[in-house]
């Protein structure tokens, strides 16, 4: 039997309840089996200036979907090390799982940089796509994808990052432990 999972990556630096809330309405509107929370060493797009270590970052994904069955965690990214392309990863895990149809969860940010991802054509052959809304930006693109329209949730990592440098909350922007877990450990504080 063809299991269907959604991968979705990110720096989750940290993860936050958008994170969770997407993946929850993706699982549900897809009908998944899975999602799995791929946490990147070096995304090959985005420079990484500030934060914690892979292993906090882990730890707080783990934090954050532990208590939801069919949240998981993948790896593979950070357990290679370095910058990763999604056609390399994706590559890999079809080779490890052959019975599974992959998905690929990106937000509306992403949707227009298709075209510069490394191997598209080839990717687009490993995985179906799913764009997901996301504020000041549109789903639209000539590559084949399922588009879900959700309620905008509008909370990102580096806006949790800006609140904790200013000493300011973000109880109710993360989970409850994962709050604590950023608290107690004084992340993002300097």
């Amino acid at each position: 039997m063809t299991k269907r999972i959604a991968i979705l990556g990110g720096t989750f630096n940290p993860p936050h309840l958008g994170h969770l809330y997407i993946a929850e309405q993706v699982f549900e509107m897809l009908n998944l089996d899975e999602i799995r929370f791929m946490p990147n060493a070096v995304p090959p797009h985005k420079k990484v200036t500030e934060g914690i270590s892979d292993e906090n970052r882990v730890e707080l994904v783990r934090k954050a979907i532990e208590g939801n069955s069919h949240f998981k965690m993948e790896l593979y990214e950070i357990e290679k090390g370095g910058a990763s392309y999604t056609y390399d990863t994706m590559l890999e895990l079809t080779k490890r799982e052959p019975n599974t149809e992959f998905y690929f969860i990106i937000g509306a940010d992403m949707v227009e940089f298709l075209p510069k991802w490394y191997r598209i054509d080839r990717l687009m052959e490993l995985v179906t796509f799913i764009g997901v809304t996301r504020s000041g930006f549109q789903l639209n693109t000539d590559y084949p994808m399922k588009k879900l329209e959700l309620p905008l949730f509008d909370v990102s990592s580096s806006g949790i990052r800006a609140q904790i440098k200013a000493d300011k909350s973000v109880r109710y922007m993360v989970p409850d432990n994962v709050y604590y877990a950023i608290k107690e450990c004084r992340f993002y504080e300097s």
